[in-house]
């Protein structure tokens, strides 16, 4: 592809998870040249990285703030950079490069803080670029489709949804053992922000839910528990929701579910039909309507919808995962900066600062609720 655009990151170096799968993210689709980075906040760690994945060491940089000014000045100068740090990393750096008129791509959740969260949805208001939040589920193609089913009607009127994510991942306490670095910063109020588990996947199980329904959550009603002795945030929570247009629900969320992988599962419940689908078999759903078999919808199934960018890469029976609907997210991106055909529709679709900021009231009202007796909280006085 002529004209890629140039990325630069900030994190994802040496012993990182999420940076190496946004760098395979920005890959697929053939849009990004990666060409810059700040890839540790340690200087030596970040050229060690650098190294390590052949970028070129010029423009390795100590810093975010050197690397937004050195490449702000440069005529290939990067023009989206990616901040794949913990979260209290998001805000400082996401500022730093919009100030210097380069969009941003910011993993979830926005910030680690409100204060944060604020300070960054003006810096991106104030300085009209564009602005990406990874929640990578809405990605998935099926995905997509079923928000466009929901969105034709075929299901009436939404009455009730239920999400709920399951890991098993932190049933011990992997944050002490010295070697399972996303177990330590992500349990750390200090890095990860007031949440655990609600902010780490309940931010995406919320999402997926406002995603595919198109309905905005009002209020919570909170229980969140932290089982491993000594852990400082939740690692299990179970949420009530109160929804636009009288809709009710619930999430759980847990990352002690011994024996669970990567549960992430949807379910919508409307007057003539409902929807399920789960993640850790993505293409597949599950359309159950009003006196009528249930039928079974898989990936290649059916004929994407106008304006649903339920976009299919591979043949029938290939799946599509975790990556592609990483990739997808970037493609999209990628588009909209080029300012593409459709890429006002796409800008609807894609998880941005107005999302980011709301999924920011929703971790903290359900913060507020548990330590409240669990009261109603309106996102709006948070």
């Amino acid at each position: 592809m002529k004209n890629k655009i140039r990325l630069g990151m900030v994190g994802g170096g040496k012993d990182a998870f999420i940076g190496a799968v946004h760098r395979m993210a920005a890959r697929m689709d053939d849009k990004y040249e990666f060409v810059a980075g700040c890839l540790s906040s340690t200087p030596k760690k970040a050229k060690i990285s650098a190294n390590e994945i052949n970028l070129d060491l010029n423009r390795s940089y100590p810093d975010f703030k050197t690397m937004a000014e050195e490449e702000a000045k440069r005529e290939d100068g990067i023009e989206v950079v990616s901040i794949v740090t913990p979260n209290h990393m998001h805000s400082k750096p996401a500022i730093a490069f919009l100030e210097q008129g380069i969009h941003v791509i910011c993993d979830k959740p926005m910030t680690a803080t409100m204060d944060e969260a604020y300070n960054l949805y003006n810096a991106v208001k104030k300085n009209d670029l564009h602005f990406l939040i990874t929640h990578n589920y809405s990605g998935y193609p099926l995905v997509r489709e079923l928000k466009s089913l929901v969105q034709n009607g075929e299901l009436g009127n939404i009455r009730s949804v239920r999400g709920s994510y399951l890991q098993g991942w932190l049933g011990l306490k992997e944050e002490d053992t010295g070697n399972n670095k996303q177990a330590e910063w992500r349990t750390d109020p200090k890095r990860s922000g007031a949440a655990g588990g609600v902010g780490d996947i309940g931010s995406h199980t919320l999402h997926l839910i406002e995603f595919i329904t198109g309905i905005k959550l009002q209020s919570v009603a909170a229980d969140l528990s932290t089982f491993v002795k000594g852990r400082k945030l939740d690692d299990d929570a179970s949420i009530f929701l109160r929804m636009e247009n009288g809709v009710k629900g619930s999430i759980s969320v847990s990352q002690i579910a011994v024996g669970e992988e990567n549960n992430l599962s949807i379910s919508i419940y409307g007057e003539k039909a409902s929807l399920k689908w789960n993640q850790e078999n993505p293409n597949q759903a599950e359309f159950n309507k009003v006196g009528h078999h249930k039928q079974i919808l898989t990936r290649a199934s059916f004929t994407p919808s106008k304006g649903s960018f339920a976009n299919v890469r591979i043949p029938p029976g290939h799946p599509e995962g975790y990556i592609e609907a990483f990739a997808q997210l970037y493609s999209d991106f990628a588009d909209l900066i080029r300012n593409k055909n459709g890429s006002k529709d796409i800008r609807k679709i894609l998880p941005n600062e107005d999302d980011g900021l709301h999924i920011m009231k929703f971790i903290n009202s359900c913060v507020y609720s548990s330590n409240n007796n669990s009261k109603w909280i309106n996102l709006d006085t948070i």
